[in-house]
């Protein structure tokens, strides 16, 4: 199943990086600066959410939780698991020392419904932080 995930997961994200995000500066190059252009077209999709189809805002959240998943991977490494209790997938990095995982599809789904609490570019900085200082034995999952 996880080179499957993992598979999905990055096919996933290229659609997003790949989509044309009107009235948007800034390419989604899946660099950990592109995660303003992230919360720049989440915050725009903000707007419209209530004229959207329950699977509409569903595959936006997907599509843009897994390209913050996949920056994650290609900047701090790891694996993608399935998180059966959040039916989503999840990047788990820096084991068998530690394990600093992180569920991105309900953070993305929070700031679509407007809540500016759920800062992409803040809630990522805070993972991969906690990524670079880790300790051995430390296991947190950031949701």
């Amino acid at each position: 199943m996880s080179e499957e995930l993992a598979g999905e997961v990055r096919r996933v994200a290229e659609q997003a990086a790949a989509t044309p995000w009107p009235g948007v500066d800034g390419a989604l190059d899946f660099s950990e600066q592109s995660l303003a252009v992230v919360e720049e077209v989440l915050a725009d999709a903000s707007d419209y959410v209530d004229s959207m189809s329950e699977e509409d805002v569903l595959a936006l959240a997907e599509e843009f939780g897994c390209y913050v998943l996949e920056v994650a991977r290609r900047a701090c490494g790891g694996r993608y698991q399935w998180y059966d209790h959040r039916s989503a997938p999840v990047l788990v990095v820096g084991e068998p020392e530690f394990r600093v995982a992180i569920h991105t599809w309900d953070k993305v789904r929070g700031r679509l419904g407007g809540d500016k609490a759920d800062n992409i570019p803040f809630f990522y900085e805070g993972f991969a932080q906690r990524v670079r200082s880790a300790q051995p034995g430390v296991d947190v999952l950031y949701v």
